[in-house]
């Protein structure tokens, strides 16, 4: 009979993260030379994928931790490409930037019905046509795309060619069409931004690098 496995049920869940977050650096060599900032994104990546190499695609351009912090201080708007971001992002982490964050000040436009008809009025995707509609609020936003690299490639555009800055990019879509060329694209940009570079990332992952960065806010 095959033993049982050793499962230990009685772990609060305090000490299954002190424990993992453990056991991430001691197999991630050279962490301590990890500004600690980014860090903190970097290990949150890790122990929400169980996969050490994803830290070697990350980018972290023109200081994009202090940007963000500072526009969720002044309770920027956040968009998103996906309606699954815009549930995973804690309302209640926000709020620790400020008191004012409820969930109408995290967009997403994606299922939104005149989307739908212009896409299919203009036989492009809806990720494109949710990105020109979010122009109005770009500027100075928190943007998290997870899914959609043409929503991505389109901000990126509006970033080179009419001087858009939002406060933070987080460019994790994911996939197989369009998704390195989008984010070679983004890396082009002077805006603060956060890039998994290559085919992986997730709506997952967009959520778990703005919590991460709220984890550099003081305790309360």
């Amino acid at each position: 009979m095959t033993a049982a496995p050793d499962i230990r049920w009685d772990m609060p869940p305090a000490a299954i993260e002190a424990e993992s977050f453990a056991a991430i650096e001691r197999e991630f060599q050279g962490w301590e030379e990890v500004p600690p900032s980014e860090w903190k994104v970097m290990r949150r990546l890790i122990h929400t994928t169980a996969d050490l190499s994803i830290a070697a695609g990350l980018a972290f351009r023109h200081d994009p931790i202090p940007s963000a912090l500072a526009a969720l201080r002044g309770h920027c708007p956040i968009f998103c490409d996906s309606n699954m971001i815009r549930a995973g992002l804690s309302v209640e982490r926000l709020r620790r930037a400020h008191p004012g964050y409820s969930k109408e000040d995290i967009h997403c436009y994606i299922a939104d019905a005149d989307i739908a008809a212009q896409a299919k009025a203009t036989g492009r995707t809806r990720a494109i046509c949710a990105a020109e509609k979010a122009r109005p609020i770009l500027d100075g936003a928190i943007v998290l795309i997870g899914n959609a690299p043409l929503s991505l490639a389109r901000i990126s555009r509006y970033v080179l060619e009419e001087g858009i800055r939002p406060a933070l990019i987080v460019g994790m879509p994911v996939g197989f069409v369009n998704v390195v060329e989008s984010k070679l694209l983004t890396g082009t940009c002077p805006a603060p931004q956060i890039v998994l570079d290559g085919r992986r990332g997730g709506s997952a992952l967009a959520v778990t690098t703005l919590h991460a960065i709220l984890e550099n806010l003081p305790a309360a």
